[in-house]
């Protein structure tokens, strides 16, 4: 591919994934919560996440789920049903003295949780469908386009890395300051509402 169609499919997916959104606005609040390593936890789930997509969409899953209104919805309440849970385990999550969030949920259960948040939101895929092919090679087909959807797909995972681990070094710096279980208490509140206004999103929204 050439290197300007590059440049200019970074710099478009740097701002859209600078734009507000459920991914950033989870990164936020789970970093502020907990702390920085707790965010790029989620940070990197969410970019495997996007990998497997990507995969997805090159191999032309995309499409299929496009085509396929019961399997998009299948998908989608999948999605919906996983944050309700999410929620559910944020509003009941106890408040400890001494000890934060990110010690007391694994790591490798938030990036866990980033990969399933990214796979089970069928948006990504058709998403993916409609931006792509806008910077593939004209005329390119079958391997060859594969191919260049799949390093697209590398490039905007990078791009949405570095903006949303940014997010969740400067959210994680003010969790230093918010230790107190009051605090805490609000935040676990504010994630479970957060995980239930993404739910209510993913199966409400066009």
């Amino acid at each position: 591919m050439d290197a300007a169609v590059l440049l200019s499919f970074a710099a478009a997916s740097l701002v859209l994934a600078a734009a507000p959104g459920p991914d950033i606005l989870y990164v936020l609040a789970q970093s502020a919560q907990s702390g920085a390593r707790a965010g790029l936890a989620v940070v990197v789930g969410l970019m495997i996440g996007c990998l497997i997509q990507t995969a997805a969409a090159a191999a032309g899953l995309a499409a299929v789920v496009a085509a396929s209104p019961w399997l998009f919805w299948t998908i989608r309440l999948a999605g919906a049903a996983y944050l309700v849970y999410l929620a559910w385990g944020a509003w009941h999550a106890p408040v400890s003295i001494g000890q934060t969030q990110a010690e007391r949920i694994s790591l490798a259960v938030l990036l866990r949780r980033g990969v399933i948040m990214n796979v089970t939101n069928p948006k990504v895929q058709i998403f993916f469908l409609a931006f792509f092919p806008q910077f593939a090679s004209k005329g390119a087909t079958g391997w060859q386009m594969a191919s260049e959807m799949g390093l697209l797909g590398a490039v905007f995972t990078l791009c949405a890395f570095v903006v949303m681990a940014g997010c969740a070094l400067f959210a994680g710096v003010l969790s230093d300051t918010i230790r107190s279980p009051r605090v805490q208490f609000v935040l676990n509140k504010a994630s479970a509402l957060i995980f239930l206004g993404l739910a209510v999103a993913a199966v409400v929204a066009q």
